[in-house]
C-alpha cells in the first residue's frame, strides 16, 4: 500500500477539546512519526505539529476528524515522497 509523508499543523483554541484530540491521535498512533506541542500561554492556545507516514485515505480521515472538533483547526502539508509500505 502506498504511503505519504505529511505534517499536520493543529491549533487548539478550546482547552476542553484536547482530550478528544489526544484520543484521536492515540487511535492513529501507528502512523505518527513524531509530535511536538507548544503551549502559547500569552494567547491561551496550543500549537501542535504531527509528522505522519500513512496511506492518503488515512491522512484525510484523521485530518477530517481533527478538523471537526470544536475549537480546533488543522492544515496538512504533504511531501512529494510516496512509498510502498
Amino acid at each position: 500500500m502506498e504511503t505519504r509523508v505529511c505534517v499536520m499543523g493543529i491549533i487548539v483554541e478550546k482547552v476542553d477539546a484536547i482530550d478528544k484530540l489526544n484520543c484521536l491521535l492515540h487511535d492513529y498512533g501507528n502512523y505518527i512519526i513524531g509530535r511536538m506541542g507548544i503551549p502559547y500561554r500569552e494567547k491561551n492556545i496550543n500549537i501542535i505539529s504531527i509528522a505522519i507516514d500513512a496511506p492518503q485515505n488515512v491522512i484525510s480521515t484523521l485530518s477530517g476528524k481533527i478538523g471537526s472538533l470544536d475549537g480546533i483547526s488543522v492544515k496538512t502539508a504533504y511531501s512529494s515522497v510516496i512509498t510502498n509500505g
